[in-house]
């Protein structure tokens, strides 16, 4: 074990530095890769938009499901310390295979997937195994008495995970669109630079080697913990009637285990209990990156770019770097009757702003997936009847126009369903004898002849005062479309007025009316909750821990994150319904509308919030320091109180399950 140095002035060990540091480039080699690894799936392996997503999905779970792996590792075999080095020597290895995978003249496709996946699933095991171990062995680093400056530690280890994601989400990108490599985007460097950051996360972790306070593994804890747990309920099953009754159901193991084993395992199963109703938080939270950036494309987003909603993640990053330590220095200082921040607190957000969904359409009941209709139409006194064939779940428009002896009608279908980054659609309606070819932008638009409608198409969203059409009997002319806006479809139609061809406006779909601004107030405020919520957490599942258990009670509270990325997973997206829902209240506006959604989500969060108060009320909290010095000689069985040999042969067994404390060689008992 190395010499505690700490720094100046301070009960800060000054081998936390290497912790933070290490955390911080470990973390800017994960979000660096993650930033490009979706675009790496679509356009350099060419995999569709659903598989890429899933697969996506997958190595996000799989990050947070392996830290009990490298939990069991640190706690029962290899220590903390050898545990975050040999699994920082795979991660590193994942982030070269995966680099290599990238280059282009390094085998066909199939060779490109197989490094690919081969490299995430050793980078998931890299960066799930040491992520517990990490947390945990900053915290060993305090001696008990310096719970304060512990409980800072891990707002600033927080800290260090966002400045990485931060910096790495906007450094990787550049690397991979403005540098050129084999004559296509940088996939290889832009995957390589993160594993850089690895390599040197790894030597900064081992130069502080010599000041680190290491402790032991204890053994194989979680195999006698399973082994105790299994014996309780054995013993409680086969009890009889007259059998003395136990106060807790553990203590059925006091005939084999020490009461020290038994109590730590309480102690371990109270939090897990408590964290049972948690992965709902993340379940919302992670909606940053689904629900919300799709909330995004369907507000206005004038004065910013259209891209803009594709980098609002990183806002939370940004206000975790300011609200760290405003909470730190001045919320939690508040004498507002909670002991500093060990109680887990928790905010939910919800956007109520009803967004603009597409103009009202009436329902036209077919009973059958498409039926022909008879439309009557009544035109200068006389009726006329239009037969068209229409089809379920889809929208259209009638247009009618005077044509001898009497009306013409066509049936046009519209597309109503909002792009998804947020440009305006449009097309362009013909009444006059010959085709025309209207250029917005750089798209080109041709109108057929008579009375017909153009495809649809996305522009750019902006104003357009001199749009060039052309046609063959007349020369170029410039239309006037005006301000072409965020999220609306428009129809014009092309008509002659004063000799001069003009383009009247149609909005079928209304423009998005509420300002993307609007979604900052609800990142502070998830922010805020995932302030007082996640860095509270690391300090409580380390400081309600065990001593020989601390990594896996970490794992346990990352597996929270994990199961919440299942749920948005089979919500989401394993059950298709995103996309079913998006497409229903687009089209019809009556399914399913977002605003309705976001308050069934935070509807759910604040039952969960509710029932948690209530386990939180009830929660003791333990000192595992006092219950380690409580039950330090005790081995499980009663005092001596028969003979001597009886005596002996407890002894004897006391070798076996007591954890001693050693003073100057010699067995200490309390």
């Amino acid at each position: 074990m190395g010499k505690l140095i700490f720094l100046c002035g301070t009960n800060y060990p000054t081998s936390i530095c290497f912790i933070v540091v290490n955390e911080f480039c470990e973390r800017f080699s994960y979000y660096g890769m993650k930033a490009v690894l979706t675009l790496y799936f679509l356009s350099y392996l060419k995999w569709d938009k659903n598989l890429s997503t899933a697969v996506y999905h997958a190595f996000s779970g799989l990050c947070y499901f392996t830290p009990i792996l490298g939990a069991v590792i640190a706690d029962s075999w290899l220590g903390k310390f050898k545990t975050i080095i040999y699994l920082s020597i795979v991660y590193v290895i994942g982030h070269v295979v995966k680099s290599v995978g990238a280059i282009p003249t390094v085998g066909n496709t199939d060779v490109h997937i197989g490094l690919s996946m081969f490299g995430l699933i050793l980078i998931a095991l890299g960066t799930g195994g040491i992520k517990p171990c990490v947390a945990a062995f900053g915290g060993d680093q305090f001696e008990e008495e310096h719970i304060k400056e512990r409980q800072k530690f891990f707002s600033i280890f927080y800290m260090s995970i966002n400045a990485g994601s931060v910096l790495s989400t906007l450094i990787t990108p550049i690397l991979r669109g403005d540098v050129k490599c084999f004559g296509d985007d940088c996939y290889a460097l832009a995957f390589g630079v993160p594993a850089a950051l690895m390599v040197v996360a790894l030597a900064v972790f081992i130069f502080g080697s010599g000041m680190y306070k290491k402790t032991p593994p204890q053994g194989n804890v979680l195999g006698e913990v399973c082994k105790c747990i299994g014996f309780a309920i054995k013993n409680r099953w086969n009890s009889s009637k007259d059998d003395v009754k136990r106060k807790h159901w553990l203590d059925w193991a006091e005939d084999k285990y020490s009461k020290r084993l038994i109590q730590e395992i309480k102690m371990v199963l109270r939090v897990l209990v408590l964290y049972i109703p948690l992965p709902m938080f993340w379940a919302l939270f992670d909606q940053q990156g689904s629900r919300w950036t799709l909330q995004a494309t369907r507000m206005n987003m004038a004065f910013v770019s259209p891209s803009f909603s594709r980098h609002l993640n990183m806002l939370n990053a940004l206000l975790i770097l300011v609200f760290v330590p405003i909470f730190d220095l001045i919320i939690y200082p508040l004498p507002l009757g909670v002991e500093g921040n060990t109680i887990i607190n928790s905010i939910f957000c919800l956007n109520l702003c009803k967004l603009q969904d597409p103009s009202t359409y009436e329902p036209l009941p077919l009973g059958a997936p498409n039926k022909e209709l008879s439309i009557d139409v009544t035109f200068t006194g006389r009726s006329y009847s239009c037969r068209h064939e229409f089809e379920e779940r889809k929208a259209y428009s009638l247009i009618v126009h005077q044509k001898a002896p009497g009306i013409e009608c066509k049936l046009v279908e519209d597309y109503i369903i909002k792009n998804e980054d947020g440009n305006p659609n449009v097309r362009f309606f013909n009444t006059f004898p010959e085709a025309m070819n209207v250029t917005v932008g750089e798209t080109e638009f041709y109108v057929p002849p008579d009375y017909s409608m153009s495809a649809n198409s996305a522009v750019n969203r902006g104003s357009y005062p001199a749009v060039r059409c052309s046609h063959q009997s007349k020369k170029s002319e410039n239309l006037n479309l005006g301000l072409l806006d965020f999220g609306a479809s428009y129809t014009f139609i092309l008509r002659e007025k004063d000799g001069k061809i003009v383009a009247e406006k149609m909005e079928d779909v209304k423009a998005n009316n509420v300002h993307i601004a609007w979604q900052i107030p609800q990142y502070a405020l998830i922010t805020a909750g995932e302030v007082m919520f996640s860095i509270t957490g690391l300090e409580f599942s380390y400081s309600q821990a065990p001593n020989n258990m601390k990594s896996v009670l970490q794992a346990g509270w990352l597996l929270t994150v994990a199961f919440g990325n299942v749920i948005v997973l089979i919500v989401a997206e394993g059950a298709g319904l995103e996309q079913v829902f998006f497409s229903l209240f687009t089209t019809f506006c009556v399914s399913f509308p977002q605003w309705k959604e976001f308050l069934l989500f935070g509807g759910l969060l604040l039952g969960v919030c509710i029932i948690f108060s209530f386990m939180a009320y009830f929660y003791t909290y333990v000192d595992p320091e006092q219950l380690s010095k409580m039950y330090a000689g005790d081995s499980g069985k009663k005092e001596c109180e028969e003979e001597e040999d009886d005596c002996d042969n407890t002894k004897k067994k006391e070798k076996r399950d007591v954890i001693p404390l050693t003073e100057k060689g010699r067995s200490t008992k309390l």
